[in-house]
């Protein structure tokens, strides 16, 4: 059922069927719409942002090890969904180890989801390689991702920002550079106490 609803999601996104300009709520869970061109969107004010699920994978590179969304909670979280197949995030990876080491002691937190690596050494061997020192969970055929319903698992790389309640912030569908996710992050990570978790 799950991949049919996938499917069918993006069936209507090609299709142009999905005429939304934004991402929208219903309920409490967040809803992705198709974007209408943009590759920035932003969701405010934050008490109409939707929440993301918990979610858990493996790590890349700890096969042993679970990662979990609610292991960040309280922080703001940076999901960066990539693959070692995929050129603009061999490109993005030193942008983003960057806002993670900026925003590190500000409480975000970064968080890649690999898909569509099937060789399990391929994902742990480009992070040593470019010393990305943030998690990954390894997910080839990302099901993490049926979190964020109806996101299209084609669009890679990706890159969504959760604020402290783990609501979806803003999302990028393009590589960013440090100079466009780093203020976004800072402004998402300074929003007020009322806004964060109690």
């Amino acid at each position: 059922m799950r991949v049919l609803t996938a499917v069918t999601a993006l069936v209507l996104l090609l299709a142009g069927c999905v005429t939304g300009s934004d991402a929208v709520v219903t309920g409490s869970q967040f809803e992705f719409v198709a974007p209408g061109g943009k590759t920035e969107l932003f969701y405010n004010p934050p008490s109409q942002r939707g929440n993301v699920p918990d979610f858990s994978g493996e790590s890349v590179t700890d096969p042993d090890k679970q990662i979990s969304l609610s292991d960040f909670a309280g922080k703001v979280v940076v999901l960066n969904i990539w693959g070692t197949w995929c050129g603009p995030c061999r490109d993005e990876m030193p942008e983003l180890q960057r806002v993670h080491e900026k925003t590190y002691d500000e409480g975000v937190r970064l968080l890649g989801i690999d898909v569509r690596d099937h060789a399990r050494w391929a994902p742990s061997d480009f992070l040593a390689d470019r010393e990305i020192t943030y998690p990954s969970i390894y997910d080839p055929p990302g099901r993490t991702l049926l979190s964020l319903q109806n996101f299209p698992r084609n669009i890679v790389p990706a890159t969504i920002v959760l604020d402290r309640k783990h609501r979806v912030a803003a999302i990028f569908l393009k590589p960013p550079l440090e100079e466009d996710l780093l203020p976004v992050v800072r402004r998402i990570a300074a929003e007020p106490v009322s806004e964060r978790i109690p």
